[in-house]
C-alpha cells in the first residue's frame, strides 16, 4: 500500500522556525511533524511514501535516508517545478501511485496531527463501495471553515459549502484521503485543487464517502494552532497511559520531557510542555504551554508560557517569555528581560523589554 504526504511550500505561517527547517521536519512533541505520520502509516501496512515537496529537497531528502534505515519504508520525494496545489502532486507521481494490486492510497495534509484512525477508514472505505473517502472532523464554529455536508446514516457527501452564513452541518475536512487508482483520472497536471475541483466531481457522482474522526484532531500549521494541537497530543497520550509522559514532584499535567535533558533544583514544568534533547532547565525555571527545540537552554528563575523556543536558544535568567512568542533558532535573551508574543528570527540577541507583540529582525538592546 501506498501513501502520498503534501509537504507543500515555505510554511509561512509557522516562521521564524521555517526558516531553519522545512515545515514537515520542525519538531512537534520532540519528533518531526512528518515522522508522526509517516509512523501511522507504517502502522496500517504502508510500505512506500511519496513527499510532494517544492522546498528544501536537499534537507528532506538526509531526513529520508535516515527514517528509510529506521522505520523499514520506502520514502521517496517528487519534486515541483511549481506549486501545483492539492491535486497536481497526485498526478506528478500517477505511475507511481498505481499497483497491480488495484489498492487505494492515502494521500495527507503534513500539518495534520490527529490519532490516525488508518485501519479503521481502510475497513471503511472497502465497505462502502464507493471511490473516495475522506476524513472529516466536528468543529463549534463551522462558519470559518468550508462544510462538508453529508447523508448522516451513510457518509455519502452532498455537496462543500465554503464558510457557510447559516448552519449547514459541523463537520470539515480533516485533510487526510483514501483514495481508488481511478481518481487519478480526474487529475491533470497542472495546478489543481483536490477539495475545490476533483472532490465535488466525485460527490457529483455519488462516489464520495466520508469518515467522522472520534478523537482529537488540529491543524498545527501556525504557532497558536501548533501549541493547541500539543496540548491535545500529551492529553491523548496520557488517556492511553503512555509510558513517555514525565512524572515527579516537579511535573505537572502532561509534560514530554527527553532523556537527555537536565533539570535543575526548584522547577516547576507544565502542563502541556515538550522539552527536546540536550536542553538544559537551571533552578527554579517555570515552564506551562510550550515547546523548547534541541538544545535550548533556560537560565535560572526564567519563566517561559505559551510560547515556542528554537533550537540552541538561550531565555536569561530571570527573563518571562510569554503569549505566543516564538524564538527562531539561536536567539539569544539576556536576563530580565520581558517579552510579550514577539516573534524573533534566527541568530538575533534580544536586550531590551517588549510588551507589546511584533517581529524583532535586528539583535536589539537597551539604550544607555
Amino acid at each position: 500500500m501506498k501513501a502520498l504526504i503534501l509537504v507543500g511550500g515555505y510554511g509561512t505561517r509557522l516562521r521564524p522556525l521555517t526558516l531553519s527547517k522545512p515545515k514537515p521536519l520542525v519538531e512537534f512533541a520532540n519528533k518531526p511533524i512528518l515522522l508522526h505520520q509517516i509512523e501511522a502509516l507504517q502502522a496500517v501496512g504502508v510500505n512506500e511514501v511519496i513527499l510532494a515537496i517544492n522546498y528544501q529537497p536537499q534537507v528532506m531528502q538526509s531526513f529520508l535516508e535516515e527514517f528509510e534505515m529506521k522505520l523499514g519504508i520506502k520514502i521517496t520525494c517528487s519534486q515541483e517545478t511549481e506549486p501545483l496545489g492539492t491535486a497536481g502532486p497526485l498526478a506528478l507521481v500517477k505511475d507511481k501511485l498505481i499497483e497491480e494490486t488495484g489498492e487505494p492510497f492515502f494521500v495527507f495534509n503534513s500539518d495534520i496531527i490527529c490519532e490516525y484512525p488508518l485501519r479503521e477508514m481502510i475497513e471503511f472505505h472497502k465497505a462502502h463501495g464507493g471511490e473516495a473517502s475522506i476524513l472529516v472532523t466536528k468543529v463549534d464554529e463551522p462558519s470559518k471553515y468550508g462544510v462538508v455536508v453529508l447523508d448522516e446514516e451513510t457518509g455519502k457527501v452532498k455537496k462543500f459549502v465554503e464558510k457557510p452564513a447559516s448552519f449547514v452541518g459541523n463537520k470539515i475536512n480533516a485533510g487526510i484521503y483514501l483514495l481508488n487508482t481511478s481518481v487519478l483520472d480526474r487529475i491533470q497536471p497542472r495546478p489543481m485543487s483536490i477539495e475545490r475541483e476533483v472532490f465535488p466531481s466525485i460527490a457529483e457522482d455519488g462516489r464520495l464517502y466520508t469518515m467522522v474522526l472520534t478523537g482529537f484532531w488540529m491543524d498545527i500549521g501556525q504557532p497558536k494552532d501548533y501549541l493547541i494541537g500539543l496540548r491535545l497530543y500529551l492529553d491523548h497520550l496520557r488517556r492511553n497511559s503512555s509510558s513517555e509522559l514525565a512524572v515527579g514532584p516537579k511535573i505537572i499535567g502532561n509534560v514530554l520531557i527527553d532523556d537527555s535533558v537536565k533539570i535543575g533544583e526548584g522547577c516547576m514544568i507544565g502542563p502541556d510542555v515538550a522539552i527536546g534533547p540536550g536542553c538544559i532547565i537551571e533552578s527554579g525555571v517555570r515552564l506551562s504551554l510550550c515547546t523548547l527545540m534541541k538544545g535550548v537552554r533556560v537560565k535560572s528563575s526564567a519563566h517561559v508560557s505559551g510560547s515556542i523556543i528554537g533550537w540552541h536558544s538561550t531565555i536569561g535568567q530571570s527573563a518571562h517569555v510569554r503569549s505566543m512568542a516564538v524564538l527562531g533558532e539561536d536567539v539569544y535573551v539576556s536576563d530580565t528581560m520581558f517579552l510579550n508574543g514577539v516573534v524573533v528570527l534566527p541568530h538575533k540577541e534580544i536586550a531590551s523589554h517588549f510588551v507589546k507583540p511584533e517581529i524583532i529582525m535586528a539583535c536589539l538592546f537597551a539604550s544607555n
